[in-house]
């Protein structure tokens, strides 16, 4: 007699209806605990959700890793703050919870180069030519000096002081 399936099929078989069951089981009018979905978002970028109908409230369990901002119609809007993980929360007007995400904030790969000098670290974008581009972890003195022309910049450009 053996202790395992004798093909893999019966194994997925197996796994596929556990998940159903899962997915299925209504007992008392409560649905059985699932795993939340992951939403993954880049820093300082944003992204479209639609939440359930009848969601009321909105609850980010980490606002300095993650922001929301409520639009019509259902509509959310996700924006990276800083790098890590928290979670979303949507409520009905009874409080009753009606979905539940991870948010998962990372940093840009594409076109973000490094530059690692002892413990000073340096960000640039290269997209085609490189630029300074500050990023969370950037040593001190290079994110003061980058920042603080883009302050300037931005200023002159607006025709706005401080």
């Amino acid at each position: 007699m053996r202790d395992r399936p004798s093909s893999p099929h019966i194994l997925i078989r197996g796994a596929a209806a556990v998940l159903l069951a899962l997915l299925a089981g209504m007992t008392h009018g409560r649905a059985a605990e699932v795993t939340p979905v992951v939403v993954a978002v880049t820093v300082d970028n944003a992204k479209v959700i639609r939440l359930p109908d009848r969601t009321q409230t909105v609850i980010v369990g980490n606002p300095i890793i993650a922001d929301v901002s409520l639009q019509k119609n259902g509509v959310l809007i996700l924006t990276g703050k800083s790098f890590g993980a928290t979670n979303l929360i949507a409520l009905d007007a009874a409080g009753t919870m009606l979905a539940e995400s991870t948010i998962s904030v990372q940093a840009p790969q594409a076109s973000v180069i490094t530059v690692q000098r002892g413990l000073e670290r340096e960000s640039y974008s290269c997209t085609p030519n490189c630029q300074p581009s500050v990023q969370l972890g950037d040593s001190n003195k290079y994110f003061g000096e980058v920042s603080s022309q883009a302050d300037a910049r931005r200023m002159l450009a607006t025709g706005s002081s401080k």
